[in-house]
């Protein structure tokens, strides 16, 4: 049974008619994929370009808010010492020591988020290791047919 030079394979067919097709249809596997990952990555940035201006504004606005609190939360801390000489500094500290302790909470929080959340494109990648399964079970089948 030859299979080169042009010669016929064992189901009629030319080896270069069976790589012409195999090359098409990985031709259009890569389109397909692509434009897969362009769409969900076309969402992504969608969503982003009206999503990070809202943030800067939030970013702004509750900046200044976390200011104006801070300045009212020392003021509140230096009433509770009338008569120290030291009292703003530890109003400061007292203070400080409050936004550490908040702020290192959420930062807590936030890398638990990033550790359980991926950046990748998920569902691409689920389609990709569909595929991928697919083809091995192909390869295996036609392989064990050829061999008997």
């Amino acid at each position: 049974m030859p299979m080169a030079n042009g010669e016929v394979h064992g189901n009629g067919r030319r080896v270069s008619e069976i790589l012409t097709e195999m090359k098409a249809e990985f031709v259009e596997f890569a389109h397909t994929r692509i434009a897969m990952l362009r769409t969900e990555l076309r969402g992504s940035l969608r969503l982003a370009k009206v999503a990070i201006p809202l943030l800067g504004v939030a970013a702004l606005l509750l900046g200044t808010a976390f200011l104006l609190f801070t300045g009212a939360l020392v003021g509140l801390v230096v009433a509770a010492f009338p008569h120290n000489l030291f009292r703003w500094f530890f109003a400061c500290l007292v203070v400080g020591l409050f936004w550490t302790i908040l702020g290192a909470t959420a930062a807590y929080f936030a890398k638990r988020q990033f550790r359980s959340k991926s950046i990748m494109p998920k569902r691409t990648l689920q389609v990709l290791k569909g595929d991928k399964l697919w083809i091995e079970s192909e390869v295996r089948n036609r392989y064990e047919r050829a061999t008997g």
